[in-house]
């Protein structure tokens, strides 16, 4: 269960690594949660705790590169940072394409960790903000009806009431009722705000 917090998990098999990684977390007042193994993570990650992962990408049994694989598969965008040898430079490139936030090289500078991992914090929270509004305005438009909805619609298209009724085949005033409770419905003060909502929320989705 999340506290809400954001929450630096490290992954790596090299406990002077771990401890060290995570000293220097907690010395900003962020919190930091460590793991021996990618299977260790994932057994006990919740989705919904907020923050960023940094994974060694050399480990026995599970790489970092799977588990960024696994966390891709199960659709997680929590915000991963790798850190690499010399040698794994080209895997590094290549989790990179595949989405990973940053990848820093042994012996990685301690003041490009922190700021990389500030700004993985901030990306997801935005991300989860973004998710939030998007599952709000969702849940809104399901309380609509069927007329409701294709209003709504004809509304986002630009259609004014006159038109929509006769797109409709209503009156102009049942149209208006039908509008007025669209709004009230989607929490929206002004058109404007009801078009943002729905065509920004298609962007996300």
């Amino acid at each position: 269960m999340s506290d809400g917090h954001p929450t630096v998990f490290v992954v790596d098999d090299d406990p002077a690594m771990r401890e060290s990684i995570c000293w220097l977390i907690e010395s900003i007042g962020l919190k930091a949660k460590a793991f021996p193994s990618a299977a260790a993570f994932l057994g006990e990650y919740d989705p919904a705790a907020p923050g960023c992962l940094v994974l060694d990408i050399r480990m026995p049994n599970m790489s970092g590169m799977e588990l960024h694989a696994r966390l891709l598969e199960k659709k997680i965008p929590l915000p991963v940072l790798i850190i690499t040898g010399h040698g794994d430079v080209p895997m590094a490139v290549r989790a990179m394409k595949n989405g990973a936030f940053e990848f820093l090289e042994k012996p990685f500078n301690d003041q490009a960790l922190l700021e990389r991992i500030q700004q993985a914090i901030e990306l997801d929270a935005r991300r989860r903000q973004s998710s939030q509004r998007h599952a709000d305005v969702q849940r809104r438009r399901q309380t609509l009806t069927p007329r409701e909805r294709q209003v709504l619609d004809l509304v986002v298209n630009g259609r004014l009431n006159k038109q929509i009724a006769v797109d409709l085949d209503l009156s102009e005033k049942t149209v208006e009722t039908h509008r007025s409770n669209v709004m009230r419905k989607m929490g929206a003060a002004t058109v404007v705000e009801l078009v943002r909502m729905v065509l920004g929320n298609e962007g996300e989705s």
